[in-house]
C-alpha cells in the first residue's frame, strides 16, 4: 500500500511494534494501541508518564536505536521528519509510513488510513468524535491574525499549514495564508504594520506565553494558546475547537 506521499510500504499482517517520530502521532497511537508503542521521540510529551525507548529528535533520530527496537513500522510525517533519515530506515530493512497533513480533513483521512494500513487495528473512537466536533461551519463575523511561531528571528504560519486551517475553521483568516513561504521569515515592524485583529501565540515551537510575545505588539490583541490544540492532530482534535474558541472569542 501507498502512504500519504504515494510511496509503497509493505506492512506485515500483524503490527505489534510501532515507532513513531511525530508528537501528535505518539499521542494518536498511544491512545488506541497503547502496547504496540515501544518507541517515541524525545519531544512527543503526550500523554504524560509515557514509558518507552527514546530515539531523540523529530530531526535527528536516533537510526540505530530505531533499527534495535525491530519495529514493525515507523511513523512519519512529511513535514516533522527529515527524508534522508527516513531513507536510511528504509534501507536497512524499515516500513516507514509516512502522512502528509495540511488541513483538518486531510488529519481526519490521514489518520483513518494509517490506522487501517499502518497500524492494522480499526480507526479508534476519538476520531470519530472529532470528525463530529468540527463538523460543524463557522458563521460569524470572521478576523485577521498573525501567527508567530519563532523569534530572533520572528517567523510566522505562511500558506498550506494544518494550523491555517485550523484557524480558517474557526473563523479567522491568517494574513500570511498567500505568501509563497509555509513559515515565512518576517521582520518585526512588518507585522505589527498589517494590523492583525488578532495575534495567536502558540506556545510551540517557540515558547510564547502571557509574558513572552505580547510585548512586541502594543496596541494588538495577543492570544497565547496551546501549541498541542493549534497544531497536533490527534486525540488533541476533540477538544481543540470548543477550547480554540473560547481562547479566540
Amino acid at each position: 500500500m501507498d502512504d500519504d506521499t504515494g510511496a509503497a510500504v509493505r506492512i506485515p499482517l500483524t503490527v505489534r511494534r510501532i515507532v513513531s517520530l511525530v508528537p501528535s502521532l505518539t499521542e494518536s497511537v498511544a491512545a488506541t494501541l497503547p502496547g504496540a508503542l515501544v518507541g517515541a521521540t524525545d519531544w512527543c510529551s503526550h500523554p504524560a508518564g509515557l514509558d518507552v525507548a527514546r530515539v531523540r529528535g523529530t530531526k535527528n533520530p536516533d537510526l540505530d536505536a530505531i533499527r534495535r527496537l525491530a519495529p514493525d513500522v515507523v511513523l512519519a510525517n512529511a513535514e516533522e521528519n527529515r527524508p534522508p533519515d527516513l531513507e536510511a530506515l528504509r534501507e536497512a530493512g524499515v516500513a516507514v509510513w509516512v502522512t502528509r497533513i495540511e488541513t483538518v480533513e486531510e488529519a481526519f483521512a490521514s489518520l483513518e488510513r494509517m490506522f487501517a494500513v499502518a497500524c492494522r487495528t480499526e480507526p479508534p473512537g476519538w476520531l470519530a468524535r472529532a470528525r463530529q466536533a468540527w463538523r460543524a461551519p463557522f458563521d460569524g463575523p470572521r478576523r485577521t491574525a498573525i501567527v508567530p511561531i519563532w523569534r530572533r528571528p520572528w517567523m510566522v504560519v505562511g500558506r498550506d499549514t494544518f494550523t491555517g486551517d485550523v484557524l480558517r475553521r474557526l473563523g479567522v483568516d491568517n494574513l500570511y495564508a498567500g505568501h509563497p513561504e509555509r513559515y515565512p521569515r518576517i521582520p518585526l515592524p512588518e507585522l505589527a504594520d498589517r494590523r492583525p485583529d488578532l495575534v495567536v501565540l502558540p506556545d510551540e515551537p517557540y515558547a510564547f506565553s502571557e509574558t513572552d510575545g505580547p510585548e512586541s505588539f502594543p496596541g494588538l490583541r495577543c492570544v497565547p494558546v496551546s501549541g498541542r490544540l493549534l497544531t497536533w492532530y490527534g486525540p488533541s482534535l476533540v477538544e481543540a475547537p470548543a477550547l480554540l474558541r473560547a481562547a479566540l472569542s
